[in-house]
């Protein structure tokens, strides 16, 4: 039986049951736990250090009233960070390379930013469909494209994801696999393609990150515009 580079992808159940639902409970259980103790050790003092520090980074382009959003945005950003991260590992699967699951993700909290919006400031929130100084013949067609765009807006975050990931994936296999074929007939050829293996690997490492940041920070985004 072949098989296909988009086997990595398919969701595989054990005993009738999805592995899906295993790789998205594991992230949880590999960070520590604050304890009762005065002082924390090194891998928790490092922890809270990059929370506070990257938390920081998004909360700048929000006012105070968005502030309530931290502990939702930070530990969205922590979640597909690890769901990512661990994505990379050999023989694993990545349930963000899904774009129902990233969908799940992306619609109900642009859904929230909007509703925010229309509840607190429907006027404003409306505003932005139409562009002030608007000729009066293209007023109807720029309302329906700047609705269009802003119910891309779910849709792009999950495909952007999806793309990135499901990208780096199939060239590590492709690569990988160019290795191993031809590791017996070309040696040279095959170490130089191993070492550009390795570079491929550290820059999917780097996007894995910068996808989750890019994920959370567009949020941020739309939530500012609504508050």
């Amino acid at each position: 039986m072949s098989v296909s580079f988009f086997d990595q992808f398919m969701s595989t159940t054990y005993l009738g049951i999805p592995l899906i639902a295993l790789a998205l409970t594991f992230p949880s259980i590999l960070y520590p736990t604050t304890s009762t103790r005065w002082l924390n050790n090194r891998l928790l003092t490092l922890q809270n250090a990059f929370i506070n520090r990257f938390t920081h980074q998004l909360l700048l382009p929000l006012n105070v009233a968005g502030h309530k959003w931290a502990t939702l945005l930070a530990s969205l950003m922590l979640f597909l960070i690890s769901l990512n991260m661990l994505g990379l590992l050999p023989y694993t699967f990545t349930p963000t390379a899904q774009l129902s699951l990233n969908l799940g993700f992306a619609v109900p909290l642009w859904l929230a930013t909007v509703i925010i919006g229309m509840r607190n400031q429907p006027n404003h929130a409306l505003g932005h469909l139409l562009p002030e100084g608007t000729p009066n013949l293209l007023i109807p067609m720029l309302i329906v494209i700047e609705t269009i765009s802003l119910f891309i807006r779910p849709l792009a975050l999950g495909v952007r994801l999806t793309a990135n990931l499901t990208a780096g994936h199939l060239l590590i296999q492709l690569i990988s696999t160019a290795v191993f074929v031809l590791l017996p007939l070309m040696p040279t050829v095959a170490i130089l393609t191993a070492t550009v293996l390795v570079l491929l690997t550290l820059l999917e490492i780097a996007v894995a990150m910068i996808q989750a940041y890019v994920f959370v920070l567009l949020l941020t985004l739309y939530l500012q515009e609504n508050i």
